[in-house]
């Protein structure tokens, strides 16, 4: 495998054929794709990726992130893309992600939180302003299904393949009267484009930058869910003053740009969180249980900790906060 990929990458970047080149497989999160560091000699670093067809969305990669860098939102350069074989060439940025700082101090990791929000924030306000003026192939926007979808997502591979709870505990009428009803109401609501994952680990910090990865997933949507998914982000924990600080960094760059915050602003970013950690959960079970990859599993709790929290603040939903109290 390695020796194919040597090959593949000396016939698309034939100036390495006098270079020593060593590829590297790097783990990275729930993804169905592979990724590897190629090392030419002692000055190139390139990063490989190689992606199957069982994700349409692995497809658009390429086009999005050149979507992305017309925006100046920051973005892997990509260098050469095989689509045939799957195989994408690309930017090195290094392997320091925003969740390598979680435990530095504050002062250190605000400035890198901020300007992440800054970038996201380019993206939610300047879709419309590509060279081409088309957006490029995306998944399909959040509707009322893809909302609903994240919550059985939760229900069926969280509480009852996970924690065992019944089905008729965790969902009885008035709760699921409830989700439908919040699943409505977002997807009511006016969308624009997010990043769809935007959470520690998908923006590395390359010279003191934010540079977003894994953002295959862009579609339409809203705004409050990028910022439910970095400051309720279960992989790493932020102080309710610190989730208050950014999200006013968030909304003072918006308004300086000339957006109307909305009346229901908050609310619906708290229904944005719970439908976020509800689409982690998920996919924590799932990963963690189906695909037994289980390390996925360790972050089981301190999410659900953060969902009891969230689901408190929403009314119509005192049975599932109950069934949330009750894990264990």
């Amino acid at each position: 495998m390695v020796a194919d990929l040597i090959d593949q990458t000396l016939s698309r970047f034939p100036r390495f054929a006098r270079q020593k080149i060593c590829v590297k497989p790097l783990e990275k999160g729930g993804s169905d794709r592979c990724f590897y560091r190629v090392a030419v000699g002692d000055q190139v670093s390139l990063i490989l990726a190689k992606y199957g067809n069982q994700r349409e969305e692995n497809r658009h990669y390429v086009e999005i992130a050149q979507f992305l860098t017309q925006l100046d939102v920051r973005v892997p350069e990509i260098y050469f893309h095989d689509e045939r074989e799957g195989l994408i060439w690309m930017e090195d940025l290094g392997d320091a992600d925003l969740w390598s700082y979680r435990d530095t101090p504050w002062d250190v990791r605000e400035p890198l939180y901020c300007d992440a929000l800054d970038q996201v924030l380019t993206l939610h306000r300047s879709a419309h302003l590509a060279h081409n003026g088309e957006s490029p192939k995306l998944q399909a926007e959040f509707n009322a299904e893809l909302y609903e979808w994240e919550q059985g997502y939760f229900l069926e591979n969280c509480l009852q393949r996970h924690f065992h709870v019944a089905p008729d505990a965790a969902r009885d009428d008035a709760t699921s009267r409830r989700l439908r009803e919040i699943a409505a109401r977002l997807a009511a609501a006016p969308r624009c484009l997010v990043h769809r994952d935007f959470q520690s680990q998908n923006i590395v910090i390359k010279e003191g930058r934010a540079c977003f990865i894994d953002f295959q997933g862009m579609r339409p949507g809203l705004p409050q869910y990028d910022l439910a998914s970095l400051l309720y982000d279960p992989y790493v924990s932020l102080t309710s003053s610190e989730r208050t600080e950014l999200l006013e960094h968030y909304l003072d760059g918006a308004q300086n740009a000339g957006a109307a915050i909305a009346p229901d602003f908050f609310e619906v970013f708290d229904l944005c969180a719970m439908q976020r950690l509800m689409q982690a959960l998920g996919a924590y079970g799932f990963l963690g249980l189906v695909k037994q990859r289980t390390h996925f599993l360790a972050h089981i709790d301190p999410a659900i900790a953060t969902l009891r929290e969230v689901v408190g603040r929403i009314g119509g939903l005192e049975a599932l906060q109950s069934v949330l109290a009750d894990l264990r």
